[in-house]
């Protein structure tokens, strides 16, 4: 079994963003989804546990730059920086 097929189909919102390390820890990643600070393709997001997967558009507030990055992969695990890179396409930042 090669590694990709062991790569699941989604994921859940704040794991994605923790494995993608746009957060330090998971639990910061799922109070900012609680607080309504990212919204998936458009719509502001309130659980956590929202699925997502590849194509999928993500728009949040990271430092005093607005995010917005397309999903491209979904991990297993929380890898080094240049694996977590590969997770999601950056399409611009305002």
């Amino acid at each position: 079994m090669t590694r990709d097929e062991r790569a699941p189909a989604v994921s859940r919102l704040d794991k994605w963003l923790w494995h993608a390390r746009f957060f330090k820890t998971r639990g910061l990643a799922q109070k900012a989804c609680e607080a309504g600070r990212i919204r998936v393709n458009g719509r502001r997001i309130t659980k956590a546990h929202r699925s997502i997967g590849p194509g999928d558009v993500l728009t949040f507030v990271q430092g005093r730059l607005v995010r917005i990055v397309r999903v491209s992969a979904v991990a297993a695990r929380r890898g080094p920086a240049p694996e977590a890179q590969r997770l999601y396409e950056d399409i611009g930042s305002e």
